[in-house]
């Protein structure tokens, strides 16, 4: 039974491999975690749900949320 799913799992992959590319799916632990510096919000809870302390350096960050949630009060506690 567990070969079957190892089988039908492979063959799954190999379909969605070839229709959007290598790499369009990973497995976990497939890569070694890369070190990245983080900048801190200025909210604990936040930095800690990012899962590397705060807003990652070198990369985009998309605020997003409803009139009034405070996407602007947090830029300016990051910048």
């Amino acid at each position: 039974m567990k070969v079957d799913k190892n089988e039908a799992l492979d063959v799954a992959l190999g379909q969605i491999e070839r229709q959007f590319g290598k790499g369009s799916v990973m497995k976990m632990n497939d890569r070694a975690a890369v070190s990245v510096g983080a900048v801190s919000t200025g909210s604990l809870a936040l930095d800690l749900a990012l899962g590397v302390g705060g807003l990652p350096r070198g990369r985009v960050i998309e605020i997003f949320g409803p009139e009034s949630s405070g996407k602007t009060t947090l830029v300016y506690h990051v910048i």
